[in-house]
Protein backbone atom coordinates (compact mmCIF):
# COMPACT_ATOMS: atom_id res chain seq x y z
CA UNK A 1 0.00 0.00 0.00
CA UNK A 2 1.19 3.53 -0.69
CA UNK A 3 1.08 6.05 2.14
CA UNK A 4 0.51 9.76 1.59
CA UNK A 5 4.21 10.53 1.19
CA UNK A 6 4.63 7.87 -1.47
CA UNK A 7 1.55 9.05 -3.33
CA UNK A 8 3.02 12.55 -3.51
CA UNK A 9 6.31 11.22 -4.82
CA UNK A 10 4.39 8.98 -7.20
CA UNK A 11 2.94 12.05 -8.86
CA UNK A 12 6.52 13.00 -9.70
CA UNK A 13 7.95 9.61 -10.46
CA UNK A 14 5.14 7.16 -11.06
CA UNK A 15 5.40 3.42 -11.23
CA UNK A 16 4.97 2.32 -7.63
CA UNK A 17 5.50 -1.37 -7.07
CA UNK A 18 4.67 -3.05 -3.84
CA UNK A 19 8.00 -3.28 -2.31
CA UNK A 20 10.86 -6.27 -2.90
CA UNK A 21 4.82 -29.04 7.03
CA UNK A 22 3.76 -29.01 3.34
CA UNK A 23 0.57 -27.13 2.54
CA UNK A 24 -2.47 -28.65 0.90
CA UNK A 25 -4.33 -27.17 -2.04
CA UNK A 26 -7.59 -25.47 -1.22
CA UNK A 27 -11.02 -26.32 -2.56
CA UNK A 28 -11.20 -26.49 -6.34
CA UNK A 29 -7.77 -28.10 -6.82
CA UNK A 30 -7.60 -31.23 -8.97
CA UNK A 31 -5.98 -34.49 -7.94
CA UNK A 32 -3.58 -34.60 -10.90
CA UNK A 33 -2.80 -31.17 -12.32
CA UNK A 34 -2.55 -30.78 -16.08
CA UNK A 35 -0.06 -27.97 -15.69
CA UNK A 36 -0.59 -25.02 -18.00
CA UNK A 37 -4.14 -26.00 -18.94
CA UNK A 38 -6.31 -22.97 -19.72
CA UNK A 39 -9.44 -23.03 -17.54
CA UNK A 40 -11.35 -20.23 -19.30
CA UNK A 41 -12.40 -20.61 -22.93
CA UNK A 42 -12.42 -17.94 -24.15
CA UNK A 43 -10.39 -15.85 -21.71
CA UNK A 44 -12.29 -13.06 -19.94
CA UNK A 45 -11.95 -9.71 -21.71
CA UNK A 46 -11.55 -7.20 -18.87
CA UNK A 47 -11.03 -4.00 -20.83
CA UNK A 48 -10.10 -2.52 -24.17
CA UNK A 49 -8.05 0.61 -23.61
CA UNK A 50 -7.27 3.12 -26.37
CA UNK A 51 -3.71 4.43 -26.40
CA UNK A 52 -4.87 7.96 -25.58
CA UNK A 53 -6.83 6.75 -22.54
CA UNK A 54 -3.85 4.75 -21.31
CA UNK A 55 -1.64 7.82 -21.67
CA UNK A 56 -4.09 9.80 -19.55
CA UNK A 57 -4.10 7.09 -16.88
CA UNK A 58 -0.31 6.98 -16.83
CA UNK A 59 -0.12 10.77 -16.62
CA UNK A 60 -2.11 10.67 -13.39
CA UNK A 61 0.79 8.75 -11.81
CA UNK A 62 3.81 10.28 -13.46
CA UNK A 63 5.55 13.55 -14.19
CA UNK A 64 5.54 13.98 -17.97
CA UNK A 65 9.34 14.25 -18.18
CA UNK A 66 9.70 10.82 -16.60
CA UNK A 67 6.72 9.41 -18.45
CA UNK A 68 8.71 10.07 -21.61
CA UNK A 69 11.13 7.34 -20.54
CA UNK A 70 8.44 4.81 -21.34
CA UNK A 71 7.39 6.53 -24.54
CA UNK A 72 3.95 7.61 -25.68
CA UNK A 73 1.61 4.59 -26.01
CA UNK A 74 1.33 3.58 -29.67
CA UNK A 75 -1.10 0.67 -29.51
CA UNK A 76 -4.54 0.25 -28.05
CA UNK A 77 -4.58 -2.79 -25.77
CA UNK A 78 -7.03 -5.55 -24.95
CA UNK A 79 -6.64 -6.82 -21.38
CA UNK A 80 -7.73 -10.36 -20.56
CA UNK A 81 -7.91 -12.31 -17.30
CA UNK A 82 -7.56 -16.10 -17.36
CA UNK A 83 -7.14 -19.02 -14.98
CA UNK A 84 -4.88 -22.02 -15.43
CA UNK A 85 -3.72 -25.17 -13.69
CA UNK A 86 -0.43 -25.20 -11.82
CA UNK A 87 1.16 -26.61 -8.66
CA UNK A 88 2.09 -25.43 -5.19
CA UNK A 89 5.42 -25.69 -3.38
CA UNK A 90 5.10 -29.42 -2.69
CA UNK A 91 3.72 -30.25 -6.12
CA UNK A 92 0.13 -30.15 -4.93
CA UNK A 93 -2.50 -29.35 -7.55
CA UNK A 94 -3.90 -25.84 -7.57
CA UNK A 95 -4.93 -23.09 -9.93
CA UNK A 96 -3.75 -19.54 -10.49
CA UNK A 97 -4.67 -16.58 -12.66
CA UNK A 98 -2.91 -14.13 -14.92
CA UNK A 99 -3.27 -11.10 -17.15
CA UNK A 100 -2.90 -11.26 -20.91
CA UNK A 101 -2.37 -7.82 -22.48
CA UNK A 102 -2.62 -7.79 -26.27
CA UNK A 103 -1.59 -4.82 -28.44
CA UNK A 104 -4.17 -3.96 -31.10
CA UNK A 105 -4.58 -1.13 -33.59
CA UNK A 106 -3.55 0.01 -37.01
CA UNK A 107 0.17 0.63 -36.48
CA UNK A 108 2.52 -1.98 -37.86
CA UNK A 109 3.88 -3.00 -34.46
CA UNK A 110 0.39 -3.40 -32.96
CA UNK A 111 -0.80 -6.32 -35.06
CA UNK A 112 0.41 -9.49 -36.72
CA UNK A 113 3.31 -11.43 -35.22
CA UNK A 114 4.52 -9.87 -31.97
CA UNK A 115 6.93 -10.99 -29.19
CA UNK A 116 5.78 -12.05 -25.73
CA UNK A 117 6.97 -10.43 -22.51
CA UNK A 118 6.51 -12.81 -19.57
CA UNK A 119 6.44 -10.62 -16.47
CA UNK A 120 6.79 -11.44 -12.75
CA UNK A 121 5.46 -8.83 -10.33
CA UNK A 122 6.89 -7.52 -7.07
CA UNK A 123 6.02 -8.53 -3.51
CA UNK A 124 2.35 -8.12 -2.64
CA UNK A 125 0.64 -8.68 0.69
CA UNK A 126 -2.88 -8.31 -0.76
CA UNK A 127 -4.34 -11.75 -1.35
CA UNK A 128 -6.92 -10.31 -3.78
CA UNK A 129 -4.26 -8.73 -6.01
CA UNK A 130 -5.08 -9.00 -9.72
CA UNK A 131 -2.61 -7.39 -12.11
CA UNK A 132 -5.23 -7.48 -14.89
CA UNK A 133 -7.33 -4.91 -13.02
CA UNK A 134 -5.84 -1.67 -14.34
CA UNK A 135 -8.56 0.37 -12.63
CA UNK A 136 -7.23 -0.60 -9.19
CA UNK A 137 -5.44 2.50 -7.82
CA UNK A 138 -2.97 0.20 -6.04
CA UNK A 139 -2.03 -1.52 -9.32
CA UNK A 140 0.34 1.05 -10.79
CA UNK A 141 2.65 -1.87 -11.61
CA UNK A 142 0.10 -3.34 -14.01
CA UNK A 143 -0.66 0.05 -15.51
CA UNK A 144 2.97 0.81 -16.23
CA UNK A 145 3.53 -2.72 -17.51
CA UNK A 146 0.77 -1.98 -20.02
CA UNK A 147 2.33 1.36 -20.94
CA UNK A 148 5.95 0.26 -21.20
CA UNK A 149 5.32 -3.00 -23.06
CA UNK A 150 1.79 -3.81 -24.28
CA UNK A 151 1.16 -0.34 -25.70
CA UNK A 152 4.55 -0.52 -27.45
CA UNK A 153 3.68 -3.71 -29.33
CA UNK A 154 4.54 -6.54 -26.93
CA UNK A 155 2.10 -9.26 -25.90
CA UNK A 156 2.29 -9.31 -22.09
CA UNK A 157 1.67 -12.36 -19.91
CA UNK A 158 1.70 -11.51 -16.19
CA UNK A 159 0.79 -14.18 -13.61
CA UNK A 160 -0.78 -13.16 -10.32
CA UNK A 161 1.02 -16.19 -8.74
CA UNK A 162 -0.42 -19.11 -6.79
CA UNK A 163 -2.01 -17.89 -3.58
CA UNK A 164 -3.40 -14.64 -5.06
CA UNK A 165 -6.60 -13.51 -6.76
CA UNK A 166 -8.71 -16.59 -7.65
CA UNK A 167 -6.09 -19.15 -6.61
CA UNK A 168 -7.34 -21.51 -3.85
CA UNK A 169 -3.81 -22.19 -2.57
CA UNK A 170 -3.85 -21.05 1.10
CA UNK A 171 -0.32 -19.61 0.97
CA UNK A 172 2.10 -18.08 -1.53
CA UNK A 173 5.31 -20.03 -2.35
CA UNK A 174 7.45 -16.92 -1.92
CA UNK A 175 10.98 -17.31 -3.35
CA UNK A 176 10.51 -21.04 -3.86
CA UNK A 177 12.39 -21.05 -7.14
CA UNK A 178 11.09 -24.28 -8.66
CA UNK A 179 7.44 -23.54 -7.90
CA UNK A 180 7.55 -19.93 -9.03
CA UNK A 181 9.28 -20.86 -12.29
CA UNK A 182 6.66 -23.60 -12.82
CA UNK A 183 3.92 -21.05 -12.20
CA UNK A 184 5.39 -18.70 -14.81
CA UNK A 185 5.82 -21.47 -17.38
CA UNK A 186 2.28 -22.73 -16.76
CA UNK A 187 0.88 -19.22 -17.21
CA UNK A 188 2.78 -18.88 -20.49
CA UNK A 189 1.44 -22.20 -21.79
CA UNK A 190 -2.12 -21.21 -20.91
CA UNK A 191 -1.66 -17.76 -22.46
CA UNK A 192 -0.46 -19.27 -25.71
CA UNK A 193 -3.66 -21.34 -25.74
CA UNK A 194 -5.74 -18.27 -24.89
CA UNK A 195 -4.26 -15.91 -27.48
CA UNK A 196 -5.90 -17.47 -30.59
CA UNK A 197 -9.22 -17.52 -28.69
CA UNK A 198 -9.18 -13.80 -27.91
CA UNK A 199 -12.18 -11.97 -29.30
CA UNK A 200 -10.08 -9.20 -30.89
CA UNK A 201 -7.63 -11.42 -32.70
CA UNK A 202 -5.31 -9.21 -34.73
CA UNK A 203 -2.08 -10.20 -32.96
CA UNK A 204 -0.15 -13.48 -32.90
CA UNK A 205 2.85 -14.86 -31.05
CA UNK A 206 5.91 -14.55 -33.31
CA UNK A 207 8.01 -16.97 -31.23
CA UNK A 208 10.24 -14.46 -29.46
CA UNK A 209 10.05 -14.67 -25.66
CA UNK A 210 11.37 -12.08 -23.21
CA UNK A 211 11.31 -12.76 -19.47
CA UNK A 212 11.44 -9.97 -16.93
CA UNK A 213 10.23 -8.98 -13.46
CA UNK A 214 10.90 -6.63 -10.58
CA UNK A 215 11.88 -7.22 -6.91
CA UNK A 216 10.40 -10.62 -5.99
CA UNK A 217 9.64 -10.75 -9.69
CA UNK A 218 13.29 -10.10 -10.54
CA UNK A 219 14.17 -13.26 -8.65
CA UNK A 220 11.29 -15.13 -10.29
CA UNK A 221 12.34 -13.95 -13.76
CA UNK A 222 15.87 -15.26 -13.27
CA UNK A 223 14.59 -18.56 -11.83
CA UNK A 224 12.24 -18.88 -14.81
CA UNK A 225 15.00 -18.27 -17.34
CA UNK A 226 17.10 -20.90 -15.56
CA UNK A 227 14.24 -23.43 -15.60
CA UNK A 228 13.34 -22.79 -19.23
CA UNK A 229 16.95 -23.13 -20.32
CA UNK A 230 17.27 -26.42 -18.42
CA UNK A 231 14.10 -27.69 -20.11
CA UNK A 232 15.31 -26.73 -23.57
CA UNK A 233 12.73 -23.95 -23.98
CA UNK A 234 13.64 -20.88 -26.00
CA UNK A 235 14.27 -17.61 -24.15
CA UNK A 236 15.20 -14.77 -26.48
CA UNK A 237 16.49 -12.55 -23.65
CA UNK A 238 15.71 -11.79 -20.02
CA UNK A 239 15.92 -8.78 -17.71
CA UNK A 240 15.72 -9.59 -13.99
CA UNK A 241 15.42 -6.35 -12.03
CA UNK A 242 16.29 -5.62 -8.36
CA UNK A 243 15.85 -9.21 -7.19
CA UNK A 244 17.36 -11.21 -4.27
CA UNK A 245 19.20 -13.69 -6.51
CA UNK A 246 22.01 -14.52 -4.03
CA UNK A 247 19.37 -15.50 -1.53
CA UNK A 248 21.47 -17.09 1.19
CA UNK A 249 23.94 -14.19 1.26
CA UNK A 250 21.05 -11.71 1.35
CA UNK A 251 19.31 -13.29 4.34
CA UNK A 252 22.63 -13.81 6.11
CA UNK A 253 23.20 -10.06 5.84
CA UNK A 254 19.75 -9.40 7.28
CA UNK A 255 20.28 -11.67 10.29
CA UNK A 256 23.64 -10.04 10.95
CA UNK A 257 21.81 -6.75 11.29
CA UNK A 258 21.53 -5.35 7.78
CA UNK A 259 17.75 -5.37 8.01
CA UNK A 260 16.24 -4.40 4.70
CA UNK A 261 13.25 -2.09 4.29
CA UNK A 262 10.00 -4.02 4.82
CA UNK A 263 12.03 -6.75 6.55
CA UNK A 264 9.11 -8.10 8.64
CA UNK A 265 7.02 -8.60 5.47
CA UNK A 266 9.70 -10.35 3.43
CA UNK A 267 10.95 -12.51 6.32
CA UNK A 268 7.42 -13.60 7.20
CA UNK A 269 6.66 -14.53 3.61
CA UNK A 270 9.87 -16.46 2.97
CA UNK A 271 10.04 -18.24 6.35
CA UNK A 272 6.46 -19.47 6.27
CA UNK A 273 6.68 -20.39 2.56
CA UNK A 274 9.75 -22.56 3.24
CA UNK A 275 7.98 -24.19 6.16
CA UNK A 276 5.14 -25.11 3.79
CA UNK A 277 7.57 -26.31 1.13
CA UNK A 278 10.05 -28.28 3.25
CA UNK A 279 8.49 -28.72 6.69
CA UNK A 280 11.75 -28.37 8.64
CA UNK A 281 12.09 -24.64 9.29
CA UNK A 282 10.45 -24.88 12.72
CA UNK A 283 8.52 -27.37 14.84
CA UNK A 284 6.38 -24.51 16.11
CA UNK A 285 6.14 -20.97 14.77
CA UNK A 286 7.21 -19.75 18.22
CA UNK A 287 10.63 -21.31 17.54
CA UNK A 288 11.24 -18.37 15.18
CA UNK A 289 8.63 -15.71 15.91
CA UNK A 290 7.78 -13.90 19.13
CA UNK A 291 4.71 -15.29 20.89
CA UNK A 292 2.52 -12.28 20.11
CA UNK A 293 2.83 -13.06 16.39
CA UNK A 294 3.39 -16.82 16.29
CA UNK A 295 -0.20 -18.02 16.68
CA UNK A 296 -1.45 -16.57 13.39
CA UNK A 297 1.68 -16.14 11.32
CA UNK A 298 1.60 -19.45 9.42
CA UNK A 299 -1.40 -18.29 7.41
CA UNK A 300 -1.02 -14.51 7.76
CA UNK A 301 0.35 -13.57 4.33
CA UNK A 302 -0.91 -12.89 1.78
CA UNK A 303 -3.88 -11.29 3.51
CA UNK A 304 -7.19 -9.64 2.74
CA UNK A 305 -6.17 -6.97 5.26
CA UNK A 306 -4.08 -4.02 4.11
CA UNK A 307 -0.56 -3.63 5.47
CA UNK A 308 -1.66 -0.73 7.63
CA UNK A 309 -4.49 -2.85 9.04
CA UNK A 310 -2.07 -5.69 9.79
CA UNK A 311 0.17 -3.30 11.69
CA UNK A 312 -2.75 -1.68 13.52
CA UNK A 313 -4.09 -5.08 14.57
CA UNK A 314 -0.69 -6.08 15.97
CA UNK A 315 -0.33 -8.93 13.48
CA UNK A 316 3.10 -7.70 12.37
CA UNK A 317 5.53 -4.97 13.40
CA UNK A 318 6.03 -2.33 10.74
CA UNK A 319 9.82 -2.17 11.05
CA UNK A 320 11.28 -4.08 14.02
CA UNK A 321 12.52 -7.45 12.81
CA UNK A 322 14.91 -7.92 15.75
CA UNK A 323 15.19 -6.83 19.36
CA UNK A 324 17.43 -3.88 20.22
CA UNK A 325 19.18 -6.04 22.82
CA UNK A 326 21.62 -8.36 21.04
CA UNK A 327 21.32 -12.09 21.81
CA UNK A 328 25.08 -12.29 22.26
CA UNK A 329 27.79 -9.73 22.99
CA UNK A 330 29.47 -10.54 19.68
CA UNK A 331 26.41 -9.21 17.86
CA UNK A 332 26.34 -5.88 19.72
CA UNK A 333 28.33 -4.00 17.02
CA UNK A 334 25.74 -5.05 14.40
CA UNK A 335 22.63 -4.37 16.49
CA UNK A 336 22.33 -2.35 14.31
CA UNK A 337 25.31 -1.91 11.96
CA UNK A 338 26.55 1.60 11.26
CA UNK A 339 28.03 0.95 7.83
CA UNK A 340 27.51 1.60 5.01
CA UNK A 341 26.37 4.99 6.23
CA UNK A 342 23.81 5.49 3.47
CA UNK A 343 21.92 2.36 4.59
CA UNK A 344 22.47 2.73 8.35
CA UNK A 345 19.13 4.52 8.95
CA UNK A 346 17.30 1.65 7.28
CA UNK A 347 19.18 -0.91 9.36
CA UNK A 348 18.35 0.99 12.56
CA UNK A 349 14.63 0.82 11.84
CA UNK A 350 14.88 -2.98 11.88
CA UNK A 351 15.51 -3.04 15.65
CA UNK A 352 13.13 -2.15 18.45
CA UNK A 353 10.41 -3.19 20.83
CA UNK A 354 7.68 -5.52 19.59
CA UNK A 355 10.15 -7.23 17.27
CA UNK A 356 9.13 -10.17 15.08
CA UNK A 357 12.00 -12.71 15.33
CA UNK A 358 13.16 -14.03 18.70
CA UNK A 359 16.66 -13.37 19.94
CA UNK A 360 17.15 -17.10 20.33
CA UNK A 361 16.48 -17.77 16.66
CA UNK A 362 18.61 -14.86 15.52
CA UNK A 363 21.49 -16.28 17.55
CA UNK A 364 20.98 -19.79 16.15
CA UNK A 365 20.93 -18.43 12.61
CA UNK A 366 24.10 -16.35 12.99
CA UNK A 367 25.92 -19.24 14.64
CA UNK A 368 25.04 -21.48 11.71
CA UNK A 369 26.22 -18.81 9.28
CA UNK A 370 29.53 -18.59 11.13
CA UNK A 371 29.94 -22.38 11.15
CA UNK A 372 29.14 -22.68 7.45
CA UNK A 373 29.61 -19.22 5.92
CA UNK A 374 28.30 -18.03 2.61
CA UNK A 375 31.17 -17.39 0.22
CA UNK A 376 29.75 -14.07 -0.89
CA UNK A 377 28.94 -12.33 2.39
CA UNK A 378 30.27 -10.67 4.53
CA UNK A 379 33.55 -11.24 2.67
CA UNK A 380 33.90 -12.68 -0.81
CA UNK A 381 35.76 -15.97 -0.74
CA UNK A 382 34.30 -18.55 -3.12
CA UNK A 383 31.37 -16.28 -3.99
CA UNK A 384 29.14 -19.34 -3.62
CA UNK A 385 26.50 -20.42 -1.07
CA UNK A 386 27.69 -22.26 2.03
CA UNK A 387 28.75 -25.87 1.68
CA UNK A 388 26.89 -27.48 4.59
CA UNK A 389 24.39 -25.27 6.43
CA UNK A 390 22.87 -27.01 9.42
CA UNK A 391 19.82 -24.85 10.08
CA UNK A 392 16.72 -25.80 8.11
CA UNK A 393 16.12 -22.22 7.01
CA UNK A 394 19.63 -21.79 5.63
CA UNK A 395 19.37 -25.16 3.88
CA UNK A 396 16.25 -23.86 2.15
CA UNK A 397 17.95 -20.59 1.23
CA UNK A 398 20.90 -22.46 -0.27
CA UNK A 399 18.47 -24.68 -2.21
CA UNK A 400 16.77 -21.62 -3.70
CA UNK A 401 19.88 -19.51 -4.29
CA UNK A 402 20.43 -18.78 -7.99
CA UNK A 403 24.24 -18.93 -8.01
CA UNK A 404 24.19 -22.26 -9.83
CA UNK A 405 23.47 -21.58 -13.52
CA UNK A 406 24.80 -19.66 -16.50
CA UNK A 407 22.64 -18.10 -19.23
CA UNK A 408 22.96 -18.93 -22.91
CA UNK A 409 20.68 -16.09 -24.03
CA UNK A 410 21.32 -12.40 -23.29
CA UNK A 411 20.58 -11.23 -19.74
CA UNK A 412 20.37 -7.68 -18.38
CA UNK A 413 20.47 -7.43 -14.57
CA UNK A 414 19.33 -3.96 -13.55
CA UNK A 415 19.09 -2.13 -10.22
CA UNK A 416 20.72 0.52 -8.06
CA UNK A 417 23.51 0.28 -5.50
CA UNK A 418 21.71 2.35 -2.86
CA UNK A 419 18.68 0.06 -2.73
CA UNK A 420 17.56 -0.41 0.92
CA UNK A 421 15.03 -3.15 0.10
CA UNK A 422 16.99 -5.59 -2.08
CA UNK A 423 20.71 -4.99 -1.66
CA UNK A 424 22.79 -4.45 -4.79
CA UNK A 425 25.31 -7.13 -3.84
CA UNK A 426 22.77 -9.69 -5.13
CA UNK A 427 23.52 -8.48 -8.66
CA UNK A 428 27.24 -8.20 -7.97
CA UNK A 429 27.45 -11.79 -6.75
CA UNK A 430 25.62 -13.05 -9.85
CA UNK A 431 28.01 -11.04 -12.00
CA UNK A 432 30.99 -12.52 -10.16
CA UNK A 433 29.62 -16.05 -10.50
CA UNK A 434 29.06 -15.67 -14.22
CA UNK A 435 32.50 -14.11 -14.72
CA UNK A 436 34.15 -17.46 -14.00
CA UNK A 437 31.60 -19.59 -15.89
CA UNK A 438 31.48 -20.46 -19.61
CA UNK A 439 28.98 -17.72 -20.42
CA UNK A 440 28.76 -16.65 -24.09
CA UNK A 441 30.54 -13.39 -24.85
CA UNK A 442 28.38 -10.32 -24.18
CA UNK A 443 25.56 -12.49 -22.82
CA UNK A 444 25.43 -10.68 -19.46
CA UNK A 445 25.03 -6.96 -18.78
CA UNK A 446 24.82 -5.67 -15.20
CA UNK A 447 23.44 -2.14 -14.96
CA UNK A 448 23.81 -0.13 -11.76
CA UNK A 449 21.78 3.03 -12.33
CA UNK A 450 23.81 4.78 -9.61
CA UNK A 451 27.20 3.93 -11.14
CA UNK A 452 29.55 6.37 -12.84
CA UNK A 453 29.06 6.99 -16.53
CA UNK A 454 31.93 5.77 -18.68
CA UNK A 455 32.97 6.83 -22.17
CA UNK A 456 30.68 5.17 -24.67
CA UNK A 457 28.27 4.07 -21.93
CA UNK A 458 25.02 3.02 -23.69
CA UNK A 459 23.10 3.84 -20.51
CA UNK A 460 24.61 7.29 -19.95
CA UNK A 461 21.37 9.14 -20.66
CA UNK A 462 19.35 6.80 -18.46
CA UNK A 463 21.81 7.25 -15.58
CA UNK A 464 21.67 11.02 -15.96
CA UNK A 465 17.88 11.00 -15.87
CA UNK A 466 17.95 8.73 -12.83
CA UNK A 467 20.30 11.11 -10.99
CA UNK A 468 17.99 13.99 -11.87
CA UNK A 469 14.97 12.08 -10.55
CA UNK A 470 16.74 11.53 -7.23
CA UNK A 471 17.47 15.23 -7.04
CA UNK A 472 13.80 16.04 -7.63
CA UNK A 473 12.76 13.82 -4.71
CA UNK A 474 15.43 15.26 -2.41
CA UNK A 475 14.63 18.86 -3.33
CA UNK A 476 10.93 18.29 -2.80
CA UNK A 477 11.62 16.83 0.64
CA UNK A 478 13.80 19.79 1.61
CA UNK A 479 11.08 22.14 0.41
CA UNK A 480 8.72 20.41 2.84
CA UNK A 481 11.07 20.67 5.79
CA UNK A 482 13.47 17.73 5.54
CA UNK A 483 16.67 18.41 7.48
CA UNK A 484 18.77 15.60 6.00
CA UNK A 485 19.03 17.00 2.50
CA UNK A 486 16.23 14.71 1.38
CA UNK A 487 18.23 11.51 1.92
CA UNK A 488 15.46 9.70 3.83
CA UNK A 489 12.88 10.70 1.22
CA UNK A 490 15.05 9.21 -1.52
CA UNK A 491 15.53 6.03 0.51
CA UNK A 492 11.78 5.73 1.10
CA UNK A 493 11.02 5.50 -2.62
CA UNK A 494 14.32 4.24 -4.05
CA UNK A 495 13.29 0.62 -4.62
CA UNK A 496 9.60 1.02 -5.40
CA UNK A 497 9.36 4.25 -7.33
CA UNK A 498 12.82 5.43 -8.40
CA UNK A 499 14.70 2.46 -9.82
CA UNK A 500 11.79 0.60 -11.37
CA UNK A 501 10.82 2.82 -14.35
CA UNK A 502 14.45 3.24 -15.40
CA UNK A 503 15.09 -0.51 -15.26
CA UNK A 504 11.93 -1.06 -17.30
CA UNK A 505 13.27 1.30 -19.93
CA UNK A 506 16.62 -0.53 -19.96
CA UNK A 507 14.86 -3.88 -20.26
CA UNK A 508 12.84 -2.70 -23.22
CA UNK A 509 15.96 -1.43 -24.96
CA UNK A 510 17.47 -4.92 -24.63
CA UNK A 511 14.33 -6.55 -25.98
CA UNK A 512 14.10 -4.10 -28.89
CA UNK A 513 17.59 -5.18 -29.97
CA UNK A 514 16.44 -8.79 -30.31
Amino acid sequence: MRDAKTRVVGMLLGFVLAACGGGQAGSGATATPARGTLLQIPPDLVATIPAAVLLAQLSAYSDKSLLAIGGTPVCDIAVYHFRYETVGATGEATTASAALMVPIGGAANCRGGRPIVLYAHGTMTDRAFNIANLQDPQNAEGLFLAGYFAAQGYIVVAPNYAGYDTSPLPYHPYLVAEQQANDMIDALRAARTALPLASVLVTQDDGRLFVTGYSEGGYVAMATHRAMQAAGMTVTASAPMSGPYALEAFVDAVYFGEVNASGPISMTLVTTAYQRAYGNIYASASDVFESQYAASIDSLLPSLLSRSALYAAGKLPKFALFNSTPPDAALAPVTPPLLPAILAPTFALGFGAGNLVTNGYRLAYTQDAQASPDGGWPAITTGLPSTAPGLGFRQALKRNDLRDWSPLAPVLVCGGDEDPTVFWFNAQLMQRYWSVQPVPAAAVTVLDLDSATLVGDPYANLKALFAAAKQVVAANAVLHGATDGGASAVADVYHAALVSPFCFAAARSLFAAH
